[in-house]
């Protein structure tokens, strides 16, 4: 019997419905938003921590492509000193009370930024409220944070498609709806890809690597996944960086690290060439070191289909991580615990 006290399995195989929903709502709400015109915007901003920061980070790499104005990612206290009467500022939280995107959001609005809230509620929606901003909801579709990256992400794919900076978003959000469909049918049968990685991975720390953008953002996420749902000390990285550092670790001590660790390597469709080539060769190069090598193909329409495609494919895969060594994946006490004890939320 599966230990699943949250319900986080089945958070995972909604992901589909997830997304749909959160199209629906998000276009729904912004019909008659007040928001600034495509050329009055220099910069964008996008504030938010934990999954809302990894949100974030998903939709830069999404969007950056195309994106014809900078964009950063803040996940911290404050807003870097560019930000002024022509940055868009998009501050994203869950529940609305993650402290700091909240003192981000009102240090923006300070500096006379165009700030725009997304949350499910909380502190962040009523200052929004009160400072007559212009707020999209979370929807309640996911029991914990790391569980609603579509709640999150949706909103923002399609406010900046509402100012100009993300054309077609509606298609795109579509095609990613039809291949994560696709890819949950296949992770919720018996016998499936994610439950063989999860059991295959034992005991074994993960190291998950992708290429530079897109495969290394959703590195990332598979890291906080394997963290906070398996409870297991997870790496991430991302080429060409790690071929010109981290690799040069792999030196020595193969008969530890053999019997230690496992690699994930994330792959897709949009890599520049030169990753690829280096993807290949960071493959062969790995064999050698590491119990075992996995490479994750990317599936779908377009960079944002594949992008959170791999992000399904890594919740489930940590799912049954967690399944594998009797591990609830829903708690983290430790999280709440830090956040009391330093008196932040």
């Amino acid at each position: 019997m599966i230990l699943d006290t949250v319900g986080m399995f089945d958070a995972a195989a909604a992901f589909p419905e997830q997304l749909a929903r959160a199209l629906d709502v998000s276009q729904r709400t912004i019909e008659n938003a007040s928001l600034p015109e495509h050329e009055d915007i220099a910069s964008v901003v996008l504030l938010g921590a934990g999954a809302a920061g990894q949100a974030n980070s998903l939709v830069l790499e999404a969007v950056g492509p195309t994106i014809p104005v900078p964009i950063v990612v803040h996940q911290g206290y404050g807003v870097p000193n560019f930000v002024d009467v022509s940055t868009l500022v998009v501050a994203v939280s869950f529940d609305g009370e993650t402290s700091e995107t909240l003192e981000a959001a009102q240090d923006a609005l300070e500096d006379g930024a165009t700030v725009v809230c997304i949350s499910g509620g909380g502190s962040l929606q009523t200052w929004a409220a009160t400072n007559g901003l212009v707020h999209l909801p979370v929807m309640p579709d996911a029991p914990v944070e790391r569980a609603a990256l579509g709640s999150l992400a949706v909103p923002v794919l399609i406010l900046l498609e509402r100012v100009g900076m993300y054309p077609g978003a509606e298609a795109w959000i579509g095609a990613a709806i039809a291949q994560a469909t696709i890819r949950r049918d296949e992770l919720i049968t018996e016998d499936n890809l994610a439950r063989t990685l999860g059991r295959r991975l034992g005991r074994a720390f993960p190291i998950i690597y992708g290429g530079n953008g897109p495969g290394g953002a959703v590195a990332d996420f598979w890291k906080a996944q394997f963290n906070l749902n398996a409870k297991v000390a997870a790496f991430s990285n991302q080429v060409p960086e790690l071929t010109r550092e981290e690799i040069a670790g792999w030196g020595q001590d193969g008969d530890v690290t053999r019997q230690i660790f496992q690699v994930f390597l994330l792959r897709h469709d949009f890599e520049h060439p030169q990753v690829s080539s280096r993807l290949d060769v960071t493959e062969e190069v790995l064999v050698e070191v590491v119990g075992a090598v996995y490479v994750i193909e990317a599936a779908g329409e377009g960079l944002l289909a594949q992008i959170f495609d791999l992000e399904l494919i890594g919740q489930f895969v940590s799912l049954h991580a967690a399944v594998e060594q009797g591990i609830d994946p829903g708690p983290v006490p430790i999280v709440a615990e830090i956040a009391s004890r330093v008196g932040d939320a």
